[in-house]
């Protein structure tokens, strides 16, 4: 698919505000790489809108990563086996990813918005998540959580961290700091890994990719200097950013159902 200098420049912009978003509030934000692709770049096969934010998505996590990694705050003894079983449900989700109908994928994602926007008005009003006691991390429940997570991540060619963060709480009893920054490495394990599989059928732009990645690399550095500054008023973001996601998953779902005749008239 050949794209516009305009599309690539919407391209640069949407990555700067995926990038933005994750640095002011911590979480959630990649979930909105998909639609990005489709609605604002441009992107018209959703497949291939899959495969590039999965890699998108993969840039940025690594990117995040080794910053968390230079202050300590990645647990690699739980990280690195986490992130090994979800890297096999990553690509077994991916190859249903593909396997499915392109609108079909994009009615089930519209679905995962609104999970995504419930739980995140669901955390804003349990307040701020406690730290984990230390304890022994559970072994076989880390491994499942891995294995269904990464299936989930690559199935959409989304980082899933929303649903990471707590599985790494909970199965693992991580601090929460300690369960974000660990998090990341599964992130861009399970992203690569549906990447790739995308990428051997062709579902890859990867020069959008790459300026979408370097858009969120230049708006996580911006967006984490807002959080600082906003630190007081982080219920109020996060209420509005799961605002953000329950409308576009709305939206997604109205496109994909209209597009599949479930819906009288066609979509734009």
């Amino acid at each position: 698919m050949e794209l516009s200098a305009l599309q690539y420049l919407i391209g640069a912009a949407a990555g700067a505000f995926v990038g933005f978003v994750l640095g002011l509030i911590g979480g959630g934000g990649s979930v909105l790489a998909l639609p990005l692709m489709l609605y604002a770049v441009g992107v018209r096969d959703a497949h291939l809108a899959v495969g590039t934010s999965a890699l998108a998505v993969a840039a940025n996590a690594a990117a995040t990563a080794l910053n968390h990694s230079r202050i300590g705050t990645v647990r690699w003894q739980v990280a690195l086996p986490f992130a090994a079983a979800g890297v096999c449900g990553a690509w077994l989700g991916s190859l249903a990813g593909k396997a499915l109908d392109g609108q079909k994928l994009l009615g089930c994602f519209g679905l995962l918005m609104l999970v995504v926007g419930g739980l995140m008005l669901r955390h804003r009003s349990s307040g701020a998540a406690r730290a984990a006691a230390p304890a022994r991390p559970r072994r076989a429940l880390l491994l499942a959580i891995g294995v269904l997570t990464g299936a989930l991540s690559g199935f959409f060619g989304i980082g899933g961290g929303f649903l990471i963060v707590p599985g790494l709480v909970y199965a693992a009893r991580l601090p929460m700091l300690a369960a974000v920054g660990s998090s990341l490495i599964a992130v861009t394990a399970f992203s690569l890994t549906a990447a790739l599989n995308y990428a051997r059928s062709g579902w890859v732009e990867w020069p959008l990719a790459a300026i979408f990645a370097l858009g969120g690399l230049a708006g996580g550095m911006a967006g984490a200097g807002l959080a600082r500054r906003l630190s007081k008023r982080r219920g109020t973001l996060e209420l509005l950013f799961a605002a953000l996601i329950l409308g576009v998953g709305l939206y997604v779902l109205y496109r994909s159902a209209a597009a599949l005749g479930l819906l009288t008239g066609a979509a734009a």
